[in-house]
């Protein structure tokens, strides 16, 4: 096999392995996230994602869709919340995630109705109106996920409140390393529930119903 047929390959393992140490550090590995209100997390026989132990209500969250739209997150009580936080250059793990809960809402039918899907901006230069609407609409999410953003200082309170981390790559300013975790919010505006960035979909399927009803 020559050097030049084992380019392709050995960028192909670049790729995965890129990916893997992704979702290694967002959600997927052994280390313990930082959660707010430093919960923990714990299994349980009852739900399929992880729980929030003891489950606390959601930190106030109020910024602006990527519409100008102000949005809060606890202005629609009585729906669960399917919260992340995601950049519109990333490269595995943000695709990853919203890949994920576009499917999980195809699986719940009707039941979709009863969830808002939201997305916090960690890249506060990158994410401009143009390239979430871009993003929404290549993920199929538009008018099915609220993207919200705003200033490094605005979106670096709510980074702060959910014990999220972002930081730019200093030498591959393009990318940032954030945390990669889904948090599922129950209809009395608690955090119920903990998703790593490579859930299964049949989770929150799962999931939703008894979200509902918390």
């Amino acid at each position: 096999m020559s050097k030049w047929t084992l380019l392709p390959l050995l960028a192909i393992l670049v790729v995965v392995g890129a990916v893997s140490y992704a979702l290694a550090n967002n959600g997927g590995g052994k280390k313990s996230p930082k959660l707010p209100s430093n919960v923990k997390s714990a299994k349980s026989v009852q739900f399929q994602g992880a729980v929030a132990t003891p489950a606390k209500p959601a930190p106030a969250t109020v910024l602006d869709d990527h519409l100008g739209k102000r949005v809060s997150l606890a202005g629609d009580r009585g729906k669960v919340v399917l919260l992340t936080f995601l950049y519109t250059h990333c490269p595995d793990v943000c695709p990853l995630i919203t890949a994920n809960l576009h499917t999980a809402l195809t699986k719940l039918g009707a039941e979709a109705g009863k969830v808002r899907v939201v997305a916090v901006s960690v890249d506060p230069r990158g994410d401009t109106r143009s390239s979430v609407t871009a993003f929404l609409k290549a993920h199929q999410m538009t008018g099915r996920m609220e993207y919200l953003v705003g200033s490094a200082p605005q979106l670096g309170s709510v980074w702060k409140a959910w014990n999220v981390g972002s930081q730019r790559d200093a030498s591959n300013p393009q990318f940032v390393a954030h945390s990669g975790l889904v948090y599922g919010i129950a209809a009395s505006g608690k955090v119920t529930t903990l998703y790593p960035a490579n859930f299964q979909p049949s989770q929150i399927v799962h999931d939703v119903p008894l979200l509902v009803q918390r």
